[in-house]
């Protein structure tokens, strides 16, 4: 058996049964080795899918402060970043003049690492480069719990809940 593999001016390249095997083979190989890693992709994506249909999670509100100093000339405009291990959750709003602020913002995450440390942060905004006026951490433990914290510039108060169902 040949095969023609491309035709020119100069005449036509034949390709014998031996060569043809191969290529053929080559060819199913890598279409093996796509698939395999496309199905790879799928469980991988399965696996997150999953942790989404853990009913385990992490629920921070009741987000509020005292006696928070920002800058010499005015009342600061706080914010909060919040992290759960190494998730990024967002940021709260900017409450403009605010040294006793509460945030009306809630903050949830999945508990794909039990025992995370759960961090927030308190900002102040600014025209320039924003201040950071400190932070604060915890380690999760399971239930509800209402934290104090007490920065260099205020102290910080916040809930979280930790719903563990394994």
């Amino acid at each position: 058996m040949s095969v023609v593999l491309f035709s020119s001016s100069y005449g036509h390249k034949n390709i014998s049964s031996p060569l043809l095997f191969y290529l053929l083979s080559f060819r199913q190989c890598t279409m093996a080795s796509l698939s395999l890693s496309l199905g790879l992709l799928v469980l991988c994506t399965l696996a997150l899918v999953h942790c989404d249909l853990d009913d385990s999670h992490v629920r921070v509100w009741g987000l509020s402060a005292s006696n928070l100093k920002g800058d010499f000339l005015s009342q600061p405009d706080p914010y909060v970043k919040v992290w759960y291990g190494p998730a990024f959750g967002g940021m709260s709003s900017i409450l403009k003049n605010q040294a006793n602020p509460t945030w009306p913002d809630e903050f949830n995450f999945l508990d794909m690492i039990h025992n995370s440390v759960l961090k927030l942060e308190v900002w102040d905004n600014n025209v320039g480069p924003d201040h950071r006026l400190g932070t604060c951490t915890t380690t999760i433990r399971p239930g509800t719990h209402t934290e104090t914290c007490h920065l260099k510039k205020g102290t910080v108060y916040y809930t979280y809940s930790y719903d563990y169902s394994h």
